[in-house]
Order: structure tokens, then C-alpha cells, then sequence
């Protein structure tokens, strides 16, 4: 099950392919504006990805060590 923040980054990064897929599609060659906003959406898309890495690993994390990993192991 994902989180909610985890969510709401994987939708962002599908908004944005799509919107890279429907730019690269049009008939005619890309504008110097389009291909720097193309630039821009793909350097979003790889941070994004990156976060997601992040929140996943963070759950997994804590999945298999509970509040070990928060620093409240048992002693």
C-alpha cells in the first residue's frame, strides 16, 4: 500500500510524462520554449522518481525495524 505522500509524488510524475508523451507527439518540430520546458519536466521527473525511492526505502525501512530505526530501540 503506498502513503499518501507517496501517491501524490507518482501522480505528479505521471502528469508530467504525459505531458512530455503529448508534446513529443505533435507534427511539428519543437520550439526552443517547448524543448526548454521538456528539459525542465524531465530533470522534475528525476527528482521526483528519486523522492519516491526515498519515501519507499523510508517505509521499508521501518516495516522491517519498527521504532528501532527512530532511534527508541529496546534496551
Amino acid at each position: 500500500m503506498m502513503t499518501a505522500p507517496a501517491t501524490a509524488v507518482r501522480d505528479e510524475i505521471r502528469e508530467l510524462i504525459e505531458a512530455q508523451i503529448k508534446t513529443f507527439g505533435q507534427p511539428t518540430p519543437l520550439t526552443p520554449s517547448e524543448l526548454s520546458e521538456c528539459h525542465c519536466r524531465a530533470e522534475r521527473i528525476k527528482l521526483l522518481g528519486q523522492e519516491l525511492d526515498r519515501v519507499a526505502t523510508r517505509a521499508i525501512v521501518q516495516g522491517r525495524f519498527g521504532t528501532a530505526i527512530e532511534g527508541h530501540s529496546p534496551r
